[in-house]
């Protein structure tokens, strides 16, 4: 049966909870107004169908874009085209060039594109293509919004199609995966990471048998190896797929005869039923492999992997920790993430259906009876979220890729190596797993988190509220933005705007009070509310009256410099708080 749903209007809290856990983050106007809506109502506008086709990035070397029309000795470097790239990327999370009215659906696309990245994972320097990288972006941007993308347009399919992936074929080593020399990385990671995984961490039972793990054994790694043989990186780029249109690896040898495939019987192992898998008599041309027999041996085997139902429950459980929460104790993986899995599989494998019913559920908002730390602020932000998350919150902008192409790689460049500092080296994990972040047990989101990597986001948040930067440096301007998103009684009233920027800045907590004996310790403290109060007006420290001479001259429009330096003092209190980097 479906996740029970929540009813009723989201509210500012819900709205919030929504709108930084589904998209890279949103405006105080969009929380407002989602705050009006119900559940559906909200899905529906998050997962607005007609999206545009992001644009192409420039190369400055030549003037013009490079990943479908290719490189020439013109062009830049190719470490400079995967850095812009990555630059690229950073543009669609926030939403760059694409209508207001589409912005919101926009970023919950890029988000789950983002998903798809960190379970399909990719390593930059491994694969050494641009190319390769941006086409296997576009694989994931066309099976990101597949509710109505028709039935080929799904997970499985999806994984069917990674599997002979340029990108893919050059990061496992699928290209050097031949008959006589098979290569089992692949097929190693497709079944332990990519499909029907290990089972529950934390739950499995001491290993007696070095080649059994649990839901397949080394057995089926070899012969899924096999199946994979015999594919090549297409550095043309010409070979397409009739389905996606999107380049794809080529066969060794030829499409009639793809020489580098294992044509033998594959024998899978008990944990698969003792099923074979072998070449379709009538796609062979006189006994010889083709292109057509290497893919359908491919489906065979994905077919086979997707009938176990603990493939569906794994990809779930890696859906759940990235929008909901790490732990996954045995009890909410055979409730949420069975009823999870059992909508993924009544619909075809289609990841849409389950993030439109997991966003609508009681659970996502309310989480276990009793339970404070796994549902509002319970991840911790990325250092993408962070710092996408906190251009999208003050309306910060970056130069127009396309346009002014090298003032953007210029201000994005920036931007990657604050991640870099942080922890996160973008579309650059440890290994092939991925983020630790996103599949390392126990620790998950946690490992964001050092002394080091803890200063590196608090400089982050200072170095944008600062007026004293550079001119024309990309930086928050707090009186700006109380001027313009806070109504004048609030703004002038120092208590009360801190209670209204809490409100957005930290929308997890709630029943706010300056006051220790009415705190209810459900959120953030009194203490924790005088702490950001007098950070903000006891600044000047020469007003006898501290919240009226705030009032006085905010109202009055009188000392700017005073007012705007009160004001930065209380962003950077409120920014450079444990509390900001939680979602």
């Amino acid at each position: 049966m479906p996740l029970p749903p929540i009813t009723g209007p989201l509210g500012y809290k819900r709205a919030a909870h929504l709108l930084h856990r589904a998209s890279y983050g949103a405006t105080k106007e969009q929380v407002d107004t989602f705050a009006a809506l119900t559940a559906p109502q909200a899905v529906a506008q998050l997962f607005a169908a007609g999206l545009p086709t992001p644009e192409l990035p420039i190369d400055p070397e030549t003037g013009s874009e490079w990943f479908v029309s290719g490189t020439t000795d013109a062009n830049s470097g190719e470490l400079e085209l995967q850095q812009y790239f990555k630059s690229w990327l950073l543009a669609q999370m926030l939403s760059s060039r694409v209508p207001a009215s589409q912005a919101l659906a926009y970023s919950v696309r890029e988000k789950v594109i983002f998903l798809l990245h960190t379970i399909l994972t990719a390593i930059s320097s491994k694969i050494d293509s641009s190319r390769a990288l941006y086409f296997q972006d576009q694989l994931f941007r066309q099976f990101s919004f597949d509710k109505t993308a028709g039935p080929l347009i799904n997970f499985k399919e999806l994984t069917k199609k990674i599997s002979v992936d340029n990108a893919m074929l050059r990061l496992l080593d699928g290209n050097l995966n031949v008959k006589g020399s098979v290569n089992e990385n692949y097929a190693r990671e497709l079944l332990e990471l990519y499909s029907i995984g290990r089972g529950l961490e934390g739950t499995l039972p001491p290993v007696t048998d070095p080649g059994d793990y649990f839901l397949f054994r080394e057995q089926d790694v070899q012969a899924a190896a096999k199946v994979l043989s015999g594919w090549d990186f297409d550095s043309t780029f010409a070979n397409l797929d009739p389905d996606t249109q999107l380049p794809r690896g080529r066969v060794r040898g030829s499409t009639t005869n793809a020489s580098g495939h294992d044509n033998s019987v594959k024998q899978f192992s008990d944990r698969f039923a003792n099923a074979t898998i072998q070449p379709d008599p009538l796609l062979l041309n006189n006994g010889n492999a083709t292109e057509a027999s290497a893919r359908d041996e491919i489906d065979q085997l994905i077919e086979l992997i997707y009938a176990k139902p603990e493939t569906a429950r794994n990809i779930c459980r890696r859906i759940y920790r990235f929008y909901v929460y790490h732990d996954i104790p045995p009890t909410l993986d055979n409730t949420i993430i069975a009823e999870m899995a059992a909508t993924f599989a009544a619909n075809g494998y289609k990841l849409q259906p389950v993030l439109e019913e997991l966003f609508q559920s009681q659970h996502f908002y309310e989480a276990a009876s009793g339970n404070q730390d796994d549902n509002f602020g319970a991840i911790i932000k990325s250092p993408l979220d962070l710092i996408i998350g906190t251009y999208r919150l003050f309306e910060l902008t970056v130069p127009d890729y396309v346009s002014n192409a090298t003032a953007f790689y210029e201000h994005t460049g920036g931007l990657l190596r604050a991640m870099e500092l942080m922890g996160h080296h973008f579309y650059e994990p440890f290994d092939v797993a991925g983020y630790d972040a996103y599949h390392q047990y126990p620790i998950y989101h946690r490992s964001w988190i050092s002394t080091n990597y803890l200063t590196r986001r608090y400089e982050f948040i200072r170095e944008l509220v600062s007026s004293n930067m550079m001119p024309g440096t990309v930086r928050i301007d707090a009186a700006n933005f109380v001027r313009t998103k806070i109504s004048p009684a609030v703004a002038t009233n120092a208590r009360l705007l801190v209670i209204e920027l809490t409100r957005y800045f930290h929308p997890q907590h709630e029943n706010l009070t300056f006051d220790p004996a009415m705190d209810d310790n459900a959120g953030l403290t009194a203490e924790r509310l005088n702490y950001f109060l007098t950070a903000f007006i006891k600044s000047p420290q020469i007003d006898p009256d501290p919240e009226a001479a705030w009032a006085f001259r905010w109202g009055n429009q009188v000392d700017p410099d005073t007012t705007t330096r009160q004001l930065e003092n209380l962003f950077n209190a409120m920014l450079q708080s444990p509390e900001y980097q939680l979602f």
